[in-house]
């Protein structure tokens, strides 16, 4: 059984979608939505440097863009995306790219959400200096409470030894300064805010307001929440956890959980990917798993998808 999976912020790098624009009809999709939703992507895709693409603004979009282009080189219609692909889900704004790809938004309604997303984050999180960062290693029963006493929220719980936790930037502070029992590292982000905590509270209002609008329809394929791991069947559960999700933590243990009661076999991760199969492999051993970086890996993804995909069934 295969997993599709679409990376959350972090995972951009300078240049990451210089190699994508030689192929077909990229560039001519990547202006049209530069165009809808006032962001040009194939500068900061190809041509900023690391500072400009950080911005939460600029980096959502960029990433929900990229994982939409690079997954249309793998699935050509909807339909071949539902007969091959057994579950899909995203790390955080990746979950706007996996909304997409089931069928629940079309790609449009994706990029001008996730626009209004990244400029609602950004403004929440200039009121308070914060930030996040990961934990590398440790128990949860152990790290989660150490937390908890240093004010802490555990924004991340991405399983496999690994919680990033968010916060104000004096606490951050003391949690390099006192790290919990078994911890090996404390590695701060490269992100603009305390995401996923109550600190992005004014981008959920803001979200609220912007999907009210929208009529989403069930996904094709089952879309698996950062909420709690569930499968969700309902379109307008799926959105309203996407605005609710901004300011809660992801549970992508529990997603990975979910990956493994389904029977999954392989999973792909979607441009620019890398993070989510690292942790999968730590915590899913014996699954075939694969990072859609550049064009180059097209070709072992197909291969991939053909020997687990649910038409292989």
């Amino acid at each position: 059984m295969l997993v599709l999976v679409a990376p959350g912020q972090g995972a951009q790098t300078p240049g990451f979608l210089t190699p994508w624009l030689d192929l077909p009809g990229v560039e001519d999709r990547l202006r049209a939505w530069s165009a809808a939703i006032d962001l040009d992507l194939v500068h900061y895709g190809t041509q900023a440097d690391a500072d400009e693409i950080r911005d939460t603004a600029v980096a959502q979009p960029l990433l929900v863009a990229a994982s939409l282009i690079s997954a249309r080189q793998l699935f050509a219609t909807p339909e071949d995306f539902s007969r091959q692909v057994g579950a899909a889900a995203g790390h955080s704004v990746g979950e706007l790219a996996a909304a997409a790809l089931t069928g629940v938004l079309s790609e449009d309604t994706a990029l001008e959400l996730v626009r209004k997303r990244g400029l609602a984050m950004a403004e929440a999180a200039a009121v308070t200096e914060t930030g996040m960062a990961a934990l590398l290693g440790g128990e949860q029963d152990v790290v989660l409470p150490h937390l908890e006493k240093l004010g802490l929220t555990p924004a991340n719980v991405n399983g496999a030894g690994q919680i990033v936790a968010a916060g104000t930037a004096e606490q951050l502070a003391a949690l390099a300064a006192d790290k919990p029992e078994g911890t090996r590292r404390v590695v701060p982000l490269k992100v603009a805010g305390a995401f996923h905590t109550e600190h992005m509270a004014p981008a959920v209002t803001v979200l609220e307001e912007a999907v009210g609008q929208i009529t989403p329809a069930d996904p094709h394929t089952r879309y698996v929440s950062n909420r709690d791991g569930r499968a969700v069947a309902d379109g307008q559960d799926i959105v309203r956890r996407l605005v609710g999700q901004v300011a809660n933590p992801v549970r992508w243990d529990l997603c990975m959980e979910t990956f493994k009661e389904l029977g999954v076999t392989g999973i792909i991760e979607v441009s620019p990917g890398g993070t989510l199969v690292g942790i999968a492999k730590r915590a899913l051993p014996g699954v075939r798993t694969l990072a859609l970086k550049t064009p180059d890996d097209l070709d072992a993804a197909r291969t991939l998808i053909a020997e687990h995909s649910a038409q292989a069934e």
